[in-house]
């Protein structure tokens, strides 16, 4: 009889059930061998060499049967995770030689998959999930992990019923190796919802405090809209915890859950049953300092802000030591850190809770002040390190500081050639007993660059328009050839080129900004130059005139510098920018003169403040206001012109003959010739985190254009034209275009536009992903706003309203894309009833 020897070590591994008859041999325990030939057999596509060689047999060597090299032989094989059955058999002996057989079953390999009970689009998500790819060895292990993470995922979503079974069978064809299909069926059943949550044994915080402390699991609630009812086991496991914080923060520091319970109820929801045991109340006693020398006990009571007397609150107390949510939180752990002491420790210990007054020490200790020692970054290969550099508020041989770890963060996100959800600060060779560490900043970049290429209908024909943005150039290397991949890049700077043109209209435009002159301070210097072609549409031919034209031509520069005072978020910016308007046989409400020009030299002073979080594609917090004004030469002062006298003469002309409007365009065109004008635009925007990433954004703006001479009056270029998707597109004339949703485009605004605009706006946004390849956000939105010919109709509170909802969309080749659906509450100017639905295509702007 052939022996089964794995069947000795039954109790070490794993039960054997083969046996076979070959000779009668007498089995002598713990005898000594030479192994002679070793032979494969079973079900099994591997070759025999490769098991023999796996198992770590060695034909001629010494073993001991049985022993411990069969054992060996044994778990290598099975740690393969190959075969179903391993059996090895001593087959015969002669003399001091054994010869051995090796009987396999190798695992089957998944040919395809099956799954029942979900729809057929997140079949292909789960299978990748699970890893379940043809040719897999189907194990136990396998097929255990599978069942356990649909089941897992599936409960979360609130399916607390949900079923998974796994089946196989085997695939019967021509070829050798054991194959099965796997069918999967998911019984979700209907989302379990709760249907009550009863608490018990509480006398001093209500029914009703204790739910809304569980901020997970909540009981059904028709009028609730954001936070529906459902049991997920992993949530209510936070919300119980979540109770006990609740007492905490009033003082019952003893208060547990004695018990819990969940009921199933007959119409599929489920009820819970808390059984609390509240404890007594307690307040703060005396709170000392232990250890502290760099700060004294006067300094530590301002950032803990505890006084003795006051309920006992061990959920504030934890967050006045170290608040966990907040990195750059006022608490004492921050206090030292933002401080170079990166080392230190701060415990809180209750030495005494007699009378229910509880007195605590801080034990505090400080360490050595950190330095930083190296200062790198990884993962840049398209930018250059300067340019990574210049923005780090971390330097070799600086005290080490939290504060200006989270600043370099955010400004390397600000900078938007980097991915800000994958930037990481990471510590390196922290030395306590040399105060020394350090930095490393880990980076992932994303195209900087991106295309504008679009079509549409507008304006009475086709609109084209091809633009490319460079966001990351480096204009150093423009004439390097090797350096066009497919641009010069790396030196941070931008470079934009914009064409856009219709039968009637023709648009140029090119932009640059440096954003560190001379690469010392942080200085921006920006230029762009802009020609726009108008021309007049013939109502006979139903084209363009082209003998009949209105060009713009523009250029500007600026400088902006980030300043130190009141804070290194504030920026002071100035620009000068020329304008010239030229007029050829273009006669138009516009101007009552068809031949002329018009002047437009303006400087714009500007101060801004922007210290929003980290991604500026989804903030999730801080603000970013601007004020500017933009003014021009009070040329009235400097000439000796009447311009009472010439609007009297003005007036008494008769536009309807051909002299006197003649001599109305000649009478304009003085007025016109240079521009005179001020501007004022204030906008801040506020973010704020209220759960999670739930983000709300709050927007003011206000805009005024005035006139230094009221008898030469306001100009009719730079106005405020309110309504729409606030896309400037077709407006040559100067004019500002007001986003506000649930209008057309500049509806809610004059002809001739507004002098004065005021605008208020609330959206709340949360992401669908903020993927390094997209970044997708739903909001929702309420706002309103309006515009007024003069300063004495203005009123802040005469508003068009509208709200709605809508998805933006950012690529970093396209951009941001985006689609608004607004409901406007009121008419349009001239009409009685509400104006109701808009769609509103976002493209390459942000809200």
């Amino acid at each position: 009889m052939k022996t089964n020897i794995s069947t000795f070590f039954i109790a070490l591994f794993f039960i054997f059930s083969s046996t076979a008859i070959a000779q009668d041999i007498e089995f002598n325990n713990g005898k000594k061998y030479v192994l002679g030939d070793i032979t494969v057999t079973g079900n099994t596509t591997f070759s025999p060499q490769t098991v023999v060689t796996y198992s770590g047999l060695r034909k001629g060597e010494e073993i001991t049967i049985p022993g411990e090299t069969i054992s060996n032989a044994l778990k290598k094989l099975w740690k393969s995770n190959l075969f179903s059955s391993i059996d090895i058999y001593l087959v015969k002996t002669e003399g001091d030689t054994a010869y051995l057989e090796i009987v396999l079953v190798d695992l089957p390999e998944l040919n395809e998959v099956t799954i029942k009970g979900v729809k057929k689009s997140k079949t292909e998500t789960l299978i990748k999930d699970n890893k379940l790819t043809k040719g897999v060895k189907v194990t136990q292990n396998l097929l255990a992990t599978t069942q356990n993470y649909l089941t897992n995922k599936y409960r979360k979503e609130g399916f607390y019923n949900t079923k998974v079974t796994i089946n196989t069978t085997e695939v019967v064809d021509s070829i050798q190796k054991s194959r099965v299909n796997m069918i999967i069926n998911i019984d979700k059943e209907n989302k379990v919802k709760v249907e009550k949550i009863a608490f018990n044994g509480n006398d001093k915080i209500s029914d009703k405090k204790l739910r809304k402390a569980m901020k997970n699991t909540k009981q059904k609630n028709p009028i609730r809209l954001l936070k529906r009812s459902k049991y997920i086991k992993d949530d209510y496991k936070e919300d119980l915890v979540s109770i006990i914080d609740k007492y905490k923060e009033n003082g019952y520091r003893d208060a547990r859950i004695i018990s819990d319970s969940i009921i199933t109820n007959n119409d599929n929801t489920i009820s819970i049953n808390i059984n609390l045991e509240e404890g007594e109340k307690y307040t703060f006693g005396k709170i000392t300092f232990v250890g502290n020398s760099v700060y004294t006990d006067q300094q530590l009571n301002s950032v803990l802000r505890i006084k003795e007397g006051e309920t006992y609150n061990g959920v504030e107390l934890k967050k006045r030591i170290a608040d966990d949510s907040k990195p750059d939180a006022d608490d004492l752990t921050n206090l030292y850190q933002n401080s170079g002491y990166l080392f230190s420790s701060i415990n809180p210990v209750e030495v005494s809770a007699d009378g229910n007054v509880i007195d605590m020490e801080i034990r505090i200790s400080e360490g050595k002040p950190a330095y930083f020692n190296n200062v790198t970054v990884v993962g840049n290969d398209k930018t250059n390190d300067h340019v990574i550099y210049r923005e780090l508020r971390t330097r070799p041989g600086q005290l080490y500081s939290k504060l200006d770890v989270i600043r370099t963060i955010r400004e390397l996100g600000q900078l938007g050639f980097f991915d800000a959800q994958l930037l990481t600060p990471n510590f390196k060779n922290p030395n306590p007993n040399d105060g020394t560490l350090d930095m490393e900043y880990s980076v992932v970049e994303r195209g900087a660059s991106q295309i504008e290429l679009q079509g549409g209908y507008g304006g009475g024909g086709f609109i084209g328009t091809l633009g490319l943005s460079f966001n990351n150039f480096a204009i150093k290397d423009i004439f390097k050839k090797e350096a066009y991949k497919p641009v010069p890049s790396g030196d941070g700077q931008s470079l934009a080129l914009r064409l856009q043109a219709s039968r009637f209209y023709q648009t140029y435009s090119f932009s640059f900004t440096e954003p560190w002159l001379g690469g010392k301070r942080p200085v921006q210097l920006s230029t762009s130059l802009s020609h726009t072609k108008q021309f007049l549409y013939n109502p006979i031919t139903r084209d363009a005139d082209k003998s009949k034209r209105f060009n713009i031509t523009g250029i500007s520069v600026g400088l902006a510098k980030r300043l130190s005072v009141p804070d290194d978020y504030f920026t002071l910016s100035q620009a000068v920018s020329f304008q010239h308007y030229n007029l050829k046989n273009y006669n138009t409400g516009l101007f009552t003169f068809g031949n002329g020009y018009s002047n437009n030299l303006s400087y714009t002073i500007g101060l801004s403040r922007n210290n929003t979080f980290t991604d500026p594609i989804y903030p999730m917090g801080g603000s970013n206001f601007s004020v500017s004004a933009k003014l021009s030469l009070p040329y009235s002062l400097l000439n000796s012109i009447d311009y009472k006298a010439l609007n009297e003469e003005r007036d008494a002309l008769d536009p309807t003959d051909t002299d006197d409007f003649k001599r109305m365009g000649e009478i304009d065109q003085e007025r016109y010739k240079w521009l005179e004008f001020y501007k004022v635009k204030f906008k801040a925007d506020w973010y704020t985190r209220i759960v999670d990433k739930l983000v709300i954004k709050s927007g003011l703006e206000f805009g005024f254009l005035g006139a230094y001479n009221n008898d030469r009056g306001v100009i009719p270029f730079e106005r405020f034209f309110v309504g729409g998707d606030g896309l400037g597109n077709y407006s040559l004339d100067g004019r500002e275009s007001i986003a506000l949703r649930g209008y057309p485009n500049q509806s809610l605004s004059s002809q001739d536009g507004g002098t004065i605009y005021n605008k208020f706006s609330l959206e709340l946004r949360y992401p669908i992903t903020l993927g390094q390849s997209a970044k997708i956000y739903a909001l929702g939105f309420i706002e309103g706003g309006a515009s007024f010919d003069n300063f004495r109709d203005y009123n802040p509170f005469t508003i068009n309203r509208s709200a709605g909802l809508g998805l933006r969309i950012f690529m970093p080749a396209f951009g941001l894309l985006g689609i608004d659906f607004g409901h406007g509450f009121d008419a349009l100017p001239g009409q009685t009833v509400k104006n109701g639905w808009e769609t509103h295509f976002i493209i390459g702007q942000q809200f």
